[in-house]
């Protein structure tokens, strides 16, 4: 086993199967050095754990667990595509999509929940570049959408 998936392990995550894609496209690329991810949601065993807008129907608080674990389920997506998270030299960044109701203006804390995982899990490596951005709908009323680009080892 190796050291991210033990350190996923003491944190008392498990990385379920990768979600399925939504539609005509792959959860991952590889080019030269760097994954891009596709977007990625909240789903646990194929449900959304939340749905609607952050400021309206859901707190920061539900946000911020949204976006965890929305990163959970793009670090499954990579071990399923790497075969091995220890292949990642360093998460470079995150392209992050916030339902947003009009007026909320807090993206970033929202998103803070999957960058504090990041750090957790890859230390100094899983600081990242970052974009949260408030958007008045996504795909199936999903509170929260991240891709990522993460560097590979040589």
């Amino acid at each position: 086993m190796g050291i991210i998936v033990e350190r996923l392990k003491a944190l008392g995550i498990e990385l379920p199967e990768p979600p399925p894609t939504a539609a005509r496209y792959v959860s991952a690329v590889t080019v030269n050095n760097l994954v891009y991810t596709s977007g990625n949601d909240c789903r646990v065993n194929g449900t959304l754990m939340y749905k609607g807008k952050l400021g309206k129907e859901l707190t920061i608080e539900q946000g911020q667990e949204a976006s965890r674990q929305t990163m959970i389920n793009l670090l499954s997506v990579l071990q399923e595509h790497l075969g091995d998270l220890d292949r990642i030299d360093r998460i470079v960044k995150l392209l992050a999509f916030v339902n947003s109701a009009e007026g909320f203006a807090d993206q970033p804390y929202v998103i803070n929940g999957a960058s504090e995982l990041l750090e957790a899990v890859f230390g100094e490596n899983g600081r990242h570049a970052r974009s949260a951005i408030g958007t008045s709908e996504l795909p199936f009323h999903t509170p929260v959408e991240i891709e990522m680009i993460v560097k590979l080892k040589d």
